[in-house]
């Protein structure tokens, strides 16, 4: 494990409060489908004034599915629309249509089992598909769930997140420059209780583990990790990926390790990193359109 000093990711939600505003007040009135329409126009537009953002997903295609130039680019194109269809959807579950979306779920049955234990545990979310919309959708009351988040977003979307997490049993916890962070991590998981924490992108001055990633190297945080080994909790990654206009499927995939190595802290850090990293792989080579990482992430 290494102190991380590039390929960091800087970012917040598209559009400002405005316009944000205009998307819930249209969705109280109109199917979040009329909004795809127009985004399949303005995509195009977006691409072309976010030129690094858009090369980064187009090097995506070209290194690492190889794929030629034109299939390339209409693959980009293809990624910035379904990104943008995700969000859309957030806005739509914001507007009070949740029953609108329809969910499959892999594996489930794991996430229960935990949810029956004593201890709590880690969720390992990432940058694919539309994780976030499972905090919006899924409802349980056996162990509260606290979600780490970018604190930088605007209000609009600050508001409504809370509005619709606090309904599940969700509650929020943003990452500030002041740490402060840590600390409420470190109560939920003492008091038995879920994180959710994002384990692809590096945020400030993590450390991090060099993997083997879709044909490349790249850094991934290790934070989720270090807390698992430090608490001994478990760790499960969950996926929400998009199939259709109104199809989520929830992909439940616990990192499991073999104990009876009895490995130390620090590797138990590495190896839990290393099962989630496999597992991203797993599913981002299964909807490779769903990537959402908008920058340089490969070393």
């Amino acid at each position: 494990m290494s102190e991380a000093k590039t390929r960091e990711w800087t970012g917040v939600t598209g559009g400002n409060t405005l316009g944000q505003k205009a998307l819930l007040f249209v969705f109280h009135f109109v199917n979040v489908t009329v909004g795809y329409v127009f985004l399949a126009f303005v995509v195009p537009f977006y691409m072309l004034f976010a030129r690094k953002r858009y090369l980064s997903i187009y090097r995506y295609f070209r290194k690492h599915f190889a794929c030629p130039p034109l299939k390339a680019l209409w693959k980009t194109y293809l990624n910035h629309f379904i990104f943008g269809q995700c969000m859309l959807d957030r806005f739509a579950v914001y507007a009070g249509r949740k029953n609108f979306f329809r969910l499959q779920f892999t594996d489930n049955e794991a996430f229960y089992q935990l949810l029956d234990g004593e201890k709590g545990f880690i969720i390992a979310s990432s940058h694919v598909g539309n994780f976030e919309l499972s905090g919006y959708l899924l409802k349980q009351d056996k162990k509260r769930i606290n979600a780490l988040v970018f604190g930088g977003e605007t209000k609009e979307v600050m508001e409504n997140r809370l509005k619709a997490l606090n309904m599940n049993n969700v509650s929020v916890i943003p990452v500030t420059d002041d740490m402060s962070h840590v600390f409420a991590i470190n109560d939920a998981l003492s008091a038995g209780e879920i994180v959710s924490m994002p384990c692809d992108r590096i945020y400030g001055s993590s450390k991090s583990v060099e993997c083997d990633f879709l044909s490349g190297k790249a850094c991934f945080p290790v934070g989720a990790f270090t807390l698992a080994a430090h608490f001994d909790v478990p760790v499960v990654s969950i996926f929400v990926m998009k199939e259709s206009a109104t199809n989520y499927h929830i992909f439940v995939k616990p990192i499991l390790l073999d104990n009876s190595t009895k490995p130390s802290k620090r590797e138990k850090t590495e190896l839990l990193a290393r099962g989630f990293v496999k597992e991203l792989e797993n599913v981002v080579r299964r909807y490779p359109l769903q990537w959402f990482n908008f920058y340089g992430f490969w070393s």
